[in-house]
């Protein structure tokens, strides 16, 4: 919302809380809801609304069907009835499941488009399902509907807390820009390149994750002694790391591959692991200007002793 305010865009906005930049307060399970949000000449629907995997814990699996599945049901329905022109529904890499983490004696998994998913929590059986929707709608309808399933791009602390205590916050997400973690600022581009190229791509669906240095040869290596790949890839990093008092992963069990979203939307993301080196090394922050000015929006209303969020896998 901010990014298309500040490009000059007429934009109409739906949350289930008030803000800055809600301009409809109300839920996408409501039909009538999703209704009135569609009147007066919507050209693109982004839909980033869903109950996510911190909220497992505390919602029901209906209550996950209500809103991923039935929601996403109303916004196509309702898209189409509107005549809209380009449909971007925000997934997740967390749809892959059980096909993102390898038998301990394999190497890393190369997780491109081409993987099937395997999900393995109410999350991803949602998000999956909201995706075969859009499918659907293209298919029966003609909608152009674009599917971005995006890597790890919010800014609370991880939620194993085994992970937490073994690496500073700032040091983890670094290592994820290797291969599993995207910047706000790179995920937003990519939406506004997916609304501006659906008509002509009709479906499609995209991994949008930061750009990985890695090569598929460097997947052995990646698994169980990922500091190998890494000096490989992006010579150089260990100074910056030992300044900070920083460690590499020890391992690294899958791959996110944006080769497909770069060549056939244009996207061009600007963060990856390397210009981020860059950047701390300047004594700047590795965040961009946008993902400080978004910062934590948290998924609860309550705070929890353990850890930023309850998880249940």
């Amino acid at each position: 919302m901010r990014s298309l305010r500040d490009g000059g865009h007429e934009v109409s906005s739906l949350d289930i809380v008030p803000g800055a930049f809600t301009g409809r307060v109300g839920s996408i399970a409501d039909r009538a809801c999703v209704r009135a949000a569609m009147r007066g000449g919507v050209e693109a629907v982004l839909h980033a609304a869903t109950l996510h995997k911190p909220h497992i814990a505390t919602h029901s699996r209906q209550d996950f069907v209500d809103t991923n599945v039935t929601g996403t049901l109303n916004l196509l329905e309702e898209a189409t009835e509107a005549g809209v022109g380009s449909f971007v529904f925000t997934s997740t890499t967390s749809v892959f499941g059980d096909a993102l983490v390898p038998p301990l004696d394999a190497p890393a998994a190369w997780i491109s488009e081409e993987v099937t998913p395997i999900p393995k929590n109410i999350y991803g059986v949602t998000k999956a399902a909201a995706e075969d929707l859009c499918q659907l709608f293209h298919r029966n309808h003609g909608l152009s509907c674009i599917v971005l399933r995006t890597s790890r791009f919010f800014p609370e602390e991880d939620d194993d807390r085994t992970v937490r205590e073994a690496y500073a916050d700032a040091n983890l997400k670094a290592n994820e820009f290797l291969h599993r973690r995207v910047d706000i600022e790179d995920v937003v581009s990519a939406h506004l390149c997916a609304a501006r190229h659906a008509p002509g791509l009709g479906f499609r669906k995209y991994i949008i994750s930061a750009t990985t240095p890695f090569l598929a040869e460097d997947l052995a290596d990646l698994r169980h002694r990922a500091s190998v790949a890494v000096r490989r890839r992006v010579p150089g990093y260990e100074a910056e790391y030992a300044r900070r008092g920083w460690k590499m992963a020890r391992g690294i069990d899958r791959v996110y591959v944006n080769a497909l979203a770069r060549a056939e939307l244009g996207w061009t993301p600007r963060h990856d692991f390397a210009s981020l080196i860059e950047r701390l090394e300047a004594g700047g922050d590795m965040r961009s200007s946008l993902a400080r000015l978004v910062g934590s929006k948290g998924y609860h209303a309550e705070s929890f002793g353990e850890g930023p969020y309850p998880v249940r896998s």
